[in-house]
């Protein structure tokens, strides 16, 4: 069983920062934390930031040049630093990680967040 445990949410002035941390735990082997969805009310989970092919970076056109993915594989962590806050980044946020296991993928998601930001 792994547990994905969310941290670093709050209310924050728009322009402001926050960092985002998501830590593994449990049965970690072969764990691999991805990266960062969001949801905000009425609205479907999208993504924000997340790790593809390795140390290569996706992120969504909304928080380009605002935001930044990193992560520790050794201690199975994965940060988002996130300046210049808008309030439309008002939203739960969601880490998230994958595990291959018999060539099948399987993800598994934190608790979420809850990232607010006032105008």
């Amino acid at each position: 069983q792994v547990q994905l445990v969310e941290s670093g949410g709050g209310l924050v002035q728009a322009g402001g920062s926050l960092k985002l941390s998501c830590a593994a735990s449990g049965s970690t082997f072969g764990i691999n934390p991805m990266g960062w969805y969001r949801q905000a009310p009425g609205k479907q989970r999208e993504l924000v930031a997340t790790f593809i092919r390795g140390t290569n970076t996706n992120y969504a056109d909304s928080v380009k040049g605002r935001f930044t993915i990193s992560r520790d594989n050794a201690k199975n962590t994965v940060d988002l630093q996130m300046n210049y806050l808008k309030p439309e980044d008002t939203a739960v946020y969601y880490c998230y990680a994958t595990r291959t296991i018999g060539g099948k993928i399987y993800d598994y998601w934190g608790q979420g967040t809850q990232v607010t930001v006032s105008s």
